[in-house]
């Protein structure tokens, strides 16, 4: 664990406040979950908190799924992170910060089928890429919480169609 040196009161509430630089280099923002736990050694433990990520394995299989079947690469996201993917990319993408491109795109909700070749910015490390992509935003309880998307040279109106599809499937296995 990395020390950081910055001491903080707690308040007669019990709260705490995370300090900026802290909340800035975890890409914590106004309005995220957190997970807290107590370790064996009894420390506090405060974590990202991603509803979709717990998803993970089955997230896989699904998009193992899709992808076995139209043969092009399916992504699915949570607010930060790649948490599936299949296709020719999946190596290069899966387990990566997503970019800021695909941030503002679940901040926006925005639904997109681009038909003609397009520069998109997947990760933050990797460089835009020129394809055609369908996207839908997994809405839970009202917020967005991640992206599903299809990559390909060929994306028709039959792949946003799944995007959907599958946005809303998630969104069913997650909404309380």
């Amino acid at each position: 664990m990395k020390a950081t040196g910055i001491v903080r009161r707690m308040d007669e509430l019990g709260r705490i406040v995370i300090p900026k630089e802290i909340r800035k280099s975890l890409r914590i923002k106004e309005g995220d979950n957190l997970e807290i736990y107590i370790t064996e050694e009894e420390n506090i433990v405060l974590k990202k908190y991603s509803q979709i990520k717990k998803l993970s394995d089955f997230a896989q299989n699904l998009t193992d799924s899709i992808h076995s079947s139209i043969k092009k690469n399916v992504i699915i996201t949570d607010n930060e992170t790649i948490i599936a993917a299949s296709g020719s990319l999946k190596k290069e993408l899966l387990n990566k910060s997503i970019s800021d491109e695909l941030e503002t795109k679940i901040k926006r909700r925005e639904e997109i089928l681009e038909k003609y070749n397009k520069k998109l910015k997947i990760t933050e490390e990797d460089k835009p890429i020129d394809v055609t992509y369908a996207i839908s935003p997994i809405i839970i309880n009202g917020d967005c919480g991640g992206l599903v998307l299809i990559i390909d040279d060929n994306v028709i109106d039959i792949d946003f169609i799944i995007t959907e599809v599958v946005a809303e499937f998630i969104k069913k296995n997650l909404e309380v």
